[in-house]
């Protein structure tokens, strides 16, 4: 596979797992050209090109030192200039693959915030309330990426010559999915059932022997589940802690993410929402492991770095 091929590959399954449907995606897309039409030359100039075609503009193409068949890739969740060089050292990787975004993904990662609007509708939370309150978290991780030094892991693979891509929201899709899908697919009734469900996961099982495996954060175990929703795997990052007071009146009993800050655990805490952290790394992994899964099914070699959970279900 070419480096293109891979990223097609992984973005083509982004939008199979996507709680979109592909019409949803498509419309987003045309809205974007539509916009573009509209611009003149010189705006024209400074639009992301990118973002017509790709849905994710977390999940980019970063680059291209040398166009080849790959056939072993580093991956790690995070890449930073020392697995660019780690890279280089080991001599034989023909492509680095990070999870979390660098570059110009890193700076519009809050561009693939709009489909938890679209999650939080789907699991009855008005979309007007959803879209208002995820605009305002929207416009605090656009000023918070902003001053970041979100090119250095890019321009180390310049200068190495390595090639490199990321895939983010991408990957995170088909985490989403997979839980989703094993657990509306089991009779859970209390949290505890949930808990098991997910410790029962081989990338959640590596995570508890590292001591960061699944936990109930707000809450507890005892408690009864109720309707559980998948709201917070996917889509750039956490949304806004306000909605969490949104999700309970939407009649959700239990929330599952990959991280939770303190003040989104407070917002939890008042709305009697159940919180079930699955854990980040691993969450991460399950994500890229079914990408890499591909991979390896043509024959490419992974090596696992930084964070990821390598399982392989080929």
């Amino acid at each position: 596979m070419t480096i293109q091929e891979i990223f097609d590959k992984a973005i083509e399954m982004g939008v199979a797992s996507d709680f979109r449907t592909k019409e949803q995606i498509d419309r987003v897309l045309e809205r974007k050209k539509k916009k573009y039409d509209k611009l003149s030359d010189e705006e024209k100039e400074e639009f992301d090109t990118e973002s017509l075609t790709n849905p994710y503009s977390d999940s980019r193409i970063l680059h291209v030192a040398e166009d080849k068949d790959i056939k072993k890739v580093l991956v790690g969740i995070d890449i930073d200039p020392a697995e660019i060089l780690m890279a280089k050292h080991l001599g034989d990787i023909d492509l680095v693959i990070s999870h979390h975004p660098i570059g110009r993904a890193l700076a519009d990662l809050h561009e693939v915030m709009d489909l938890q609007v679209d999650i939080l509708n789907q699991y009855g939370v008005p979309v007007n309330v959803a879209e208002g309150l995820m605009k305002e978290r929207i416009s605090e991780i656009s000023r918070k990426t902003h001053p970041g030094n979100n090119w250095a892991a890019v321009d180390a693979a310049k200068l190495l010559g390595v090639n490199l891509i990321c895939l983010h929201t991408a990957a995170d899709n088909n985490a989403a999915k997979f839980l989703k899908d094993k657990i509306e697919n089991t009779d859970i009734e209390y949290v505890s059932d949930l808990m098991k469900i997910l410790r029962g996961i081989e990338e959640y099982k590596m995570a508890v022997k590292m001591g960061s495996g699944p936990r109930v954060f707000a809450g507890s175990p005892e408690n009864r589940a109720g309707k559980i929703a998948l709201t917070e795997l996917t889509g750039g990052t956490e949304g806004s802690p306000k909605l969490f007071e949104k999700i309970a009146d939407a009649g959700i009993g239990t929330v599952v993410g990959m991280h939770i800050s303190e003040d989104h655990k407070k917002e939890a805490d008042s709305a009697n929402l159940n919180v079930v952290i699955a854990g980040h790394m691993s969450s991460d992994s399950i994500g890229m492991n079914l990408i890499l899964d591909e991979l390896e099914k043509k024959n490419i070699e992974i090596v696992p770095c930084s964070g990821l959970l390598r399982v392989s279900r080929v």
